[in-house]
């Protein structure tokens, strides 16, 4: 029969023979008991031997709990059911390490079951079984029950708002926080656990993803994935079925990947919205979620790191009565948010602003949002002809994804609306031939499109511990510096890494191509002339590439090369 780690320690000391363990861990499976209990009982082997031997081969501590006032143990840390299941007691809490005391540190079961529950690193301590069966008793029926961490856990002061259309609206209060099944508890809080430290830590998604021998979760903070817990990989589909409730979506619909939102309501005046999505996979469903918290937006342009001359051709752009303007780049390079600065500046009361994305991710007061809905009907295109009939000023599409939409936004542009939207090129002269490509006319083209703006999100260096170094003039040049650049008045930085940042980095800050079409440029794109072409004509004009403009990140300290260099393809 399988015997526990902890007799294996045993016999490998000499203390134990096999065929004594064997005999002794069939009694205690038999009677339920514990089998260090029972090995107490029948063998001639002592608690005190017994902890003293696996001290050594684990290599944890051991503690006299006789030495230990329960009186002063911490309080709240962990549920004491959980405890008592465990057979351990919480001794103290250091950062983000719990101090456990155990007689059997090769438990792993508990320490998972700890991890999950209190979301820290688990310390243990051995300590004699007798000593503590008698501080368990006392702490479960004495008055100092709470103090020794075995109090029923604080729920989180937040809740789903309820009353969300978008975001489950009618979620069963058998499954909310306060009167979850007790099995469920843990699971709840977990969640809202997560759910509140991926927002103090500035996260923009979190990851849910179940493999076959674990569970993780990571949080993207600044552009990358960092690990933050592996719950025990039995939670994965209660887990999934408690967001999916939450959301709204099929919780029987296991084969199939899902859309879907909700709202975590922290406050009165404070509500965070999350975009879901579920996809399954080969060991369950993985489940990412999108954080839209329109509270830590800045829609200011100063935050948006446009230099002096990048910002005067967007700001002048945004100032024409007609046209069309075009932000590019991948998923998740802020081009949301730059169309909502330029938003933001333009919502007057003289202006009628209509909006169409899917979904809208920023609330914006005195502008008309609309969600696409397609099993209504309800796309791209058929919500732009419905605005041209509400007598618009400017128009923003989430997308141009077809060109039955991107026809429609043309010709709006040529009538005089404003349109802004978004394409996914990797550089402002592409899309130009990517419009081609989809099918418009190239005096279309010409005659609507004032200018494009291609962007890149980049993690800024943190302040606090950036620092300068020295680099060769070659690397520098392959880089993309020209010579009057290194001249010695200034030295890259890089990161170093401290307690207030991640791994040397905090926040993110962009850098753009802005290239308005000029008359040359109109005539390269109506003799059809390649995106090459339109380039060169962009240089000569004065438009910085999106190495260059983050080559002058570096110059500045803001950012590192390696960043530049990572984000941008020239």
């Amino acid at each position: 029969m399988a015997l526990p780690g902890f007799v294996h320690a045993l016999i490998s000391a000499g203390k134990l023979a096999r065929q004594t363990a064997e005999t002794v861990c069939r009694k205690a499976q038999n009677a339920g008991a514990s089998v260090i209990a029972e090995l107490i009982d029948s063998t001639a082997i002592s608690a005190a031997e017994i902890a003293q031997t696996l001290s050594s081969a684990c290599g944890a501590p051991l503690l006299d709990l006789d030495t230990v006032d329960a009186q002063r143990l911490p309080k709240d840390l962990l549920d004491a059911k959980l405890c008592l299941s465990h057979h351990i007691v919480v001794l103290d809490k250091r950062g983000n390490r719990l101090i456990v005391a155990t007689a059997d540190p090769s438990d792993q079961a508990a320490a998972e079951s700890i991890k999950f529950a209190s979301q820290m690193a688990v310390q243990w301590v051995v300590v004699e079984y007798d000593k503590l069966a008698r501080l368990l008793r006392t702490l479960s029926t004495g008055s100092s029950k709470d103090s020794a961490g075995l109090g029923t856990r604080t729920p989180v002061d937040f809740e789903f708002d309820e009353n969300d259309d978008a975001a489950a609206a009618s979620v069963p209060a058998t499954l909310d926080a306060a009167g979850a099944d007790i099995e469920d508890a843990p699971v709840v809080r977990f969640l809202h656990t997560v759910l509140l430290n991926a927002i103090e830590m500035r996260a923009s998604d979190i990851h849910f993803e179940p493999y076959e021998q674990r569970y993780r979760v990571r949080f993207r903070i600044d552009g990358t994935l960092h690990e933050m817990a592996a719950p025990p990989i039995s939670i994965k589909d209660r887990l999934a079925s408690r967001i999916k409730v939450i959301s709204r979506l099929d919780i029987a619909e296991k084969r199939a990947p899902q859309d879907g939102r909700m709202k975590l309501k922290l406050d009165s005046g404070h509500a965070i919205d999350f975009r879901v999505s579920t996809l399954p996979t080969l060991f369950g469903e993985k489940i990412v979620l999108r954080i839209l918290d329109a509270g830590s937006l800045r829609l200011g342009i100063e935050a948006l790191g446009y230099d002096a001359d990048e910002k005067t051709r967007l700001l002048a752009a945004i100032g024409r009565p007609h046209g069309m303007i075009l932000v590019t780049g991948p998923t998740g390079s802020g081009k949301t948010v730059s169309l909502y600065t330029c938003l933001d500046l333009l919502n007057k009361p003289g202006l009628n602003i209509a909006t169409v994305e899917d979904p809208s991710e920023i609330n914006l007061s005195g502008i008309n949002q609309v969600n696409v809905n397609e099993k209504a009907g309800l796309t791209f295109a058929t919500a732009l002809r419905a605005f041209l009939r509400q007598d618009p000023d400017i128009l923003m599409v989430g997308e141009i994804r077809d060109l039955e939409t991107a026809n429609i936004a043309i010709k709006a542009a040529q009538t005089g609306h404003l349109v802004l939207s978004t394409l996914h090129t990797n550089d402002a002269q592409s899309t130009l031939t990517r419009l081609r490509n989809m099918g418009i006319a190239p005096f279309n083209i010409a005659s609507s499109v004032i200018l494009i703006s291609a962007q890149r999100l980049v993690r800024r260096l943190c302040p606090q511990c950036k620092q300068a170094h020295e680099t060769p003039r070659q690397a520098l040049l392959e880089a993309g510096f020209a010579d009057p650049p290194i001249d010695g008045s200034w030295k890259p930085y890089r990161p170093v890494g401290c307690k207030a940042c991640y791994d040397g980095y905090k926040g993110r800050i962009g850098i753009y191509q802005v290239m308005p079409v000029s008359e040359a440029i109109q005539a390269i794109i109506l003799r059809d002339g390649s995106a090459l072409e339109i380039a060169r004509q962009a240089q000569a004009e004065g438009v910085r590439t999106l190495r260059q403009s983050g080559l002058r990140k570096v110059m500045q300290g803001l950012t590192s090369l390696e960043e530049v260099m990572a984000a941008t393809n020239e």
